[in-house]
């Protein structure tokens, strides 16, 4: 691309037979594509010859200029440089409240230092090197996470890492060295969380193993058998088998206590017999083992069930990608090892409560990064976007709507950096006393914030926010997914409920 050329060379080339023009000082031959334009041929013969650069921003993301470039880019103008910024992976956005605070030169934060940093950028490069091209591609056709993906993560320890800070991690390299296992605390887990979610990819997002972040900790904290617990957690962060949470039934969703799958011992005391039902269980179409919640004689209990005779599982198609593997299970007369018991008999439900907190925080954790997410693409749009001669950003409404986006992403990213704070400070028997409520009304305001930055971005992009390609993918697939996450893991009514259950245990008997 070292050749140049004039202004007035490019205007000759306005014919059928040779079709030019400029984006960004860039000189791009088109008459061999003129055909294949998604957008048909009279869009490109409208600016031949021409500089099209605004034209081309008013309708386009700069991705898909790079994506043309090394085919049709012929030269540049001469004595005239690119604007354009062209983000390289790992690169910090350019654009205000597109990143965190503390991520922002002129802004200081007393919860990150340098591990923090590393880990951020080679979480970044990992995303979007591995992570966005796949994601994007299972987003389409619908597939399951490729062995390929999968298998990097676990060499670069991101398996155990989703898992939150641990024993688990102590002695694993994490991201090629940029964070001792030993050191990882609930900040390197958040920056992991808000990192991979970068992807833009929904469906994709719970499909990349999400069931294990849920289901493993179950096995981590409560199998009694030492040796069977350490192959298995071997088999699944090496990425070998794979596995999920199974509770939520037709009949149950939040009422945990409500399950009716059912776990009867056979007469010699040695193996369960399960029969019954999950459903909208995320990854259950792929996964090796469930971790099941079942009513055993006299309560709830926890079991590991592995894919075998009896276990059957369909698709359910849900509002975002098949990629989750979100599935119908049926269990018929299963017969499973008493060993494969969680914790104690009838006592499951500590085992299912055990993990919420950190489900919980991790999902506040990637839906406040998607809302920021879709602010930046806000921001950009408003930028170039041409209405009635002027910018978008140039109309008060719509610097309203941003100002009103931009509040709602810091105010709850503030929150979730306090709440981990403490976190990072309270040994686990105090989180679960003491931060079990604050999470689950921190969760409830980001779903909450997720529901009108989701609304308002649509109305910024009006069309392009309904639509599934072009500028407006982004926002789509954000206004059409975030219910998801006020949803799943408890809904928004339940968490609030819990919120102020908890406070009130903390209130005085005393009149005030």
């Amino acid at each position: 691309m070292s050749k140049t050329f004039t202004k007035a060379e490019v205007a000759k080339h306005n014919t059928e037979d040779s079709l030019w023009f400029v984006i960004d000082s860039k000189v791009y031959d088109v008459t061999e594509f003129v055909d294949a334009h998604p957008g048909g041929e009279s869009v490109l013969r409208q600016v031949a010859g021409q500089d099209a650069t605004v034209a081309f921003y008013n309708l386009h993301r700069h991705e898909v200029l790079t994506k043309y470039e090394e085919d049709l880019c012929i030269g540049t103008i001469e004595n005239e440089k690119p604007q354009v910024i062209t983000p390289q992976p790992g690169d910090l956005s350019t654009v205000p409240y597109a990143e965190p605070l503390w991520l922002t030169p002129a802004y200081k934060s007393p919860y990150y230092g340098e591990s923090h940093h590393r880990l951020r950028k080679a979480m970044r490069v990992f995303t979007d090197k591995y992570v966005t091209p796949e994601a994007q591609a299972r987003e389409i056709d619908g597939k399951y996470i490729s062995q390929e993906l999968v298998d990097r993560m676990s060499k670069k320890g991101l398996l155990h890492m989703r898992l939150g800070p641990g024993k688990h991690l102590h002695g694993v390299e994490l991201m090629d060295g940029a964070v001792k296992g030993e050191e990882y605390d609930y900040f390197h887990d958040m920056i992991a969380a808000q990192e991979s979610v970068r992807a833009n990819a929904r469906g994709f997002q719970d499909g990349s193993l999400a069931g294990m972040i849920i289901g493993l900790p179950c096995v981590m904290n409560y199998m009694k058998d030492e040796p069977h617990k350490k192959a298995l957690m071997d088999e699944v962060f090496s990425g070998k088998k794979f596995m999920c949470l199974a509770i939520t039934e037709a009949f149950a969703g939040s009422d945990v206590a409500g399950l009716r799958t059912t776990a009867t011992k056979t007469a010699d005391g040695k193996h369960y017999i399960v029969n019954g039902t999950k459903k909208w269980i995320t990854n259950g179409v792929f996964c090796d083992y469930f971790i099941t919640g079942v009513k055993t004689d006299k309560g709830l209990s926890v079991l590991i069930i592995e894919r075998g005779e009896g276990v059957e599982t369909k698709p359910i198609k849900t509002s975002y990608s098949p990629a989750a593997g979100t599935a119908y299970i049926t269990f018929d007369n299963v017969k499973v090892p008493v060993e494969n018991l969680l914790g104690e008999e009838n006592k499951g439900i500590y085992v299912i409560l055990s993990n919420f907190n950190h489900e919980r925080w991790t999902m506040a954790c990637a839906t406040i990064r998607q809302c920021r997410t879709v602010v930046e693409e806000c921001l950009k749009w408003s930028h170039q976007r041409l209405v009635f001669g002027k910018r978008l950003i140039e109309q008060p409404v719509i610097r309203q709507k941003l100002a009103k986006m931009i509040a709602l992403v810091e105010a709850n990213q503030s929150w979730l950096e306090t709440i981990t704070y403490q976190m990072c400070h309270m040994p686990y028997k105090q989180q679960a006393q003491y931060l079990g409520g604050l999470i689950g009304l921190l969760k409830m305001s980001i779903t909450r914030a997720a529901h009108e930055v989701a609304d308002e971005a649509v109305q910024i992009f009006g069309g392009r926010g309904l639509t599934q390609s072009g500028m407006g993918r982004v926002v789509e697939m954000f206004h059409r997914t975030y219910k998801f996450d006020a949803i799943l893991g408890g809904s928004e009514e339940v968490l609030a409920d819990l919120g102020v259950r908890q406070a009130m245990r903390q209130m005085p008997n005393a009149k005030l």
